[in-house]
Order: C-alpha cells, then sequence, then structure tokens
C-alpha cells in the first residue's frame, strides 16, 4: 500500500510522521511506501519579507524522511504549489496512493495556513480513504491524540453502499484493530423498514464477520441527529479512529453520509477515517 502523508510544514502537521506508534500502525495494515506532500499556496513567493520556508521546507522533508525510512518505509517528497487540498488529490491519483493523512490541527510557517481547513476540503474532495489524525490543538509542541490509529474502531454506517464500502477497509485495518464499535442511527424522519431490511440483524451480520478475524465486537443503534449520535457513541467508547463513508444513500433512510461526515471531521474528539466513493463504479 501506498500513503500519501500531507504536511505543512507545522509543529502539528509533523506530529503523525514522528510518531513511532503512528507510522507501526500504518506499517500493520500493510503500508510500505509513504509519500510527502507540501503545497505552497499560489500567493506565498521565496522573495517575501521573513518567508524563509525553502530552507525550512528542506530541513523539515530532510528530517521527515529519516525518520520514515528508519521505520522501514520507502519514501519519496513532493512540494507543489496550488490549493493544498486539490494538489494533494492530484499526487494521490498521480502515485496510485491508497491513504491519505492530514493532520487536523496547527499553524503553517506557509501563509499561516491552519492545516485543519485542508482537512475539511479534503473530506469534500477525496479521492481515496482520508485519515484525518487528530493532534493536540493548544501545545506548542502538539503531539497525536490517539497513536494507536486502528486499535479500537467506531464504525457508523447507514447501509448504504458507500457505507459498505467503508466497511471493507476493514480487510486491512484488521491487522491493527482489535475492538470495534458498529452503529447506525436512526431519526425520525427514517421510512418504515421491510422485515428484510432489520438495523440490528444486519449489524449482527457486521460483526459476525469481524469476530471471525478475532476482532472483539459490539453494536448499537442509537436514535437522534446522526453527526450528534455518532459523536455522543465516540464520547462513550473512545475508539482510536471513527470510520465512516463520505458520501452515500442509503436504501434505508435518507442521505446521511455526506454532510454528516464533514460534521464529524470537524467535531470529533479522536482520529477520523473517511471512504470516499468508488469512482470507477
Amino acid at each position: 500500500m501506498k500513503a500519501i502523508c500531507a504536511t505543512d510544514l507545522s509543529a502539528a502537521s509533523e506530529a503523525t510522521i514522528e510518531s513511532e506508534t503512528c507510522l507501526e500502525c500504518l506499517g500493520r495494515i500493510g503500508v510500505e511506501e509513504i509519500h510527502l506532500v507540501t503545497v505552497i499556496p499560489s500567493n506565498v513567493h521565496a522573495g517575501m519579507p521573513g518567508m524563509d520556508f525553502e530552507e525550512r521546507r528542506e530541513r523539515a522533508l530532510a528530517r521527515y524522511r529519516r525518520v520514515i525510512e528508519e521505520a522501514g518505509f520507502d519514501v519519496d517528497a513532493h512540494v507543489v504549489r496550488g490549493t493544498p487540498h486539490r494538489r494533494i488529490n492530484g499526487v494521490a491519483e498521480a502515485v496510485g496512493a491508497n491513504l491519505t493523512i492530514v493532520g487536523s490541527r496547527g499553524k503553517s510557517p506557509l501563509e499561516n495556513r491552519v492545516i485543519g481547513s485542508t482537512a475539511r476540503n479534503l473530506a469534500r474532495t477525496t479521492v481515496v480513504p482520508l485519515l484525518v489524525n487528530r493532534i493536540e490543538r493548544e501545545a506548542d509542541d502538539p503531539n497525536v491524540l490517539r497513536e494507536h490509529l486502528f486499535r479500537r474502531i467506531l464504525y457508523a454506517t447507514d447501509f448504504s453502499e458507500n457505507a459498505e464500502r467503508a466497511f471493507e477497509a476493514f480487510s486491512y485495518l484488521r491487522h491493527a484493530t482489535r475492538e470495534a464499535t458498529l452503529v447506525h442511527v436512526e431519526t425520525p424522519k427514517d421510512p418504515p423498514l421491510s422485515d428484510g431490511d432489520d438495523p440490528e440483524a444486519r449489524l449482527a451480520e457486521l460483526a459476525a464477520r469481524l469476530e471471525d478475524w478475532g476482532i472483539e465486537t459490539r453494536t448499537e443503534i442509537r436514535s437522534g441527529d446522526p453527526a450528534n449520535e455518532i459523536l455522543a457513541a465516540e464520547a462513550d467508547y473512545e475508539p482510536t479512529t471513527i470510520l465512516v463513508g463520505s458520501r452515500g444513500h442509503s436504501r434505508l433512510r435518507r442521505l446521511m453520509l455526506g454532510s454528516v461526515s464533514e460534521d464529524v471531521v470537524a467535531r470529533a474528539s479522536g482520529n477520523v477515517m473517511l471512504v470516499p466513493p468508488d469512482r470507477t463504479a
């Protein structure tokens, strides 16, 4: 597997790169090659007063490369100019990446950019599964909040095709996952269900698949606003990562994924992994 690791050279965005535990988790799920991507906004130029980012970039990327190579990965670095989320998506497509990783907080020396906005834009547009890695918000030298990226997964589903696609990520996440909580949220606007569309039975089927892989699994059906209930489940179970499809339309209910997943990215306490639709379908 190939992973894109987006960095704006901030202390927050380098937290994942320099976390041995995070790198070990990536190795467990099959990542062998990491591509570092730094995007320089089009309106930032080397000649601008106080802009020594070229020298800083070279030093930082050399340090990142050394850390990642010592962890056993192949490394390549890409420095591109333009709109961050568009260029990150472009590199992901160009190299055939299987996963994009981006920090969720932190101010950048490049135009003092807040990488959280890039994470949110990627949540709307990503072309490959996206891991939004939650970083301490206020610390001068921030750390990853939950280093064991995939140890405890909270999977939220509306039983749409793309939610099912997100569930298939367990085919590789399972190598680093010990516990999983499967959650479906019902709302008052949901249509009546047929006997063949029983949410409890469908969650039980998914849970059985995970338990066959040795993952300790629980299921829960909640009622209310989808984003609020997913975040309430996060507070209850403290997963290291929430797993959800980024868009989709359920046969059981109205559209849940999409704005909900973006809301979860913005408000979650821990990591969030979004799986987009299959663009080849």
